[in-house]
């Protein structure tokens, strides 16, 4: 196991990043965040974008998983070879990038791109999956973390309304061994994430709920002005 790793076995680990548009949109702003959930215990932080890597980066002490969304539709997170290189570059401790089997936008396939990965990098890897299906081919291919990011965001599964239990319960059993099981998308309450721990997640990841203040503002007010909504 890469000495990174075992540190996040039971924990916490919380995404700080904000959507275009939005006032947080920031990297000053978004490593003042991680700042703050690394003191509240966050073992490492998921961070968007190239200058919040490297913002992040230097705020805090824990790992930093470094992503590049790019693109409106498809294959989105670290989608190729050079997104991946440049959020590297840019600092990233861990890799995280889309783990789906769908086409990528430069025409290699998920394991064509680890493998390139490979010759530049020693970090750990981290697929943002969305079925049994991709999470298998990805520990195949030898990466470290398996996360659960995009059950529900694809073709592959339904949306459930919190975490994919199902998925989580299905991964534990049959992830081979050295691959660390990350629940992530969709963790709303502390009920989600201790229900994702309790179906075999290694460790929990959370971005919403405790990052995203337009989100959680919207929330309580439907509570408020509408409760009969769901």
């Amino acid at each position: 196991m890469h000495p990174l790793l075992a540190p996040l076995e039971g924990t916490l680990i919380v995404s700080c990043q904000a959507y275009p548009g939005e006032p947080m949109r920031d990297p000053g702003t978004m490593a003042q965040v991680a700042a703050a959930v690394e003191a509240g215990g966050a073992s490492a932080v998921r961070a968007q974008g190239l200058e919040d890597i490297a913002c992040i980066g230097a705020a805090v002490e824990v790992p930093v998983i470094g992503i590049w969304k790019d693109g409106t539709e498809g294959v989105l997170i670290t989608p190729t070879l050079e997104h991946c290189l440049a959020v590297i570059d840019a600092g990233a401790d861990i890799l995280a990038l889309d783990g789906t089997t769908r086409p990528r936008p430069d025409g290699r396939t998920f394991t064509e791109t680890v493998e390139a990965v490979r010759t530049r990098f020693d970090g750990p890897l981290m697929a943002d999956c969305d079925s049994l299906e991709s999470a298998l081919i990805a520990a195949d291919a030898g990466v470290e973390i398996i996360g659960t990011t995009l059950a529900g965001y694809t073709e592959a599964r339904p949306r459930t309304d919190g975490p994919d239990l199902a998925l989580i319960e299905e991964l534990a059993d049959q992830l081979p061994g050295p691959a660390m099981l990350v629940a992530e998308g969709r963790v709303h309450t502390t009920a989600h994430a201790r229900a994702a721990r309790e179906a075999g997640a290694s460790a929990v990841a959370v971005g919403t709920a405790i990052t995203h203040p337009t989100s959680l503002t919207t929330w309580f007010r439907k509570a408020v002005t509408s409760p009969d909504e769901p």
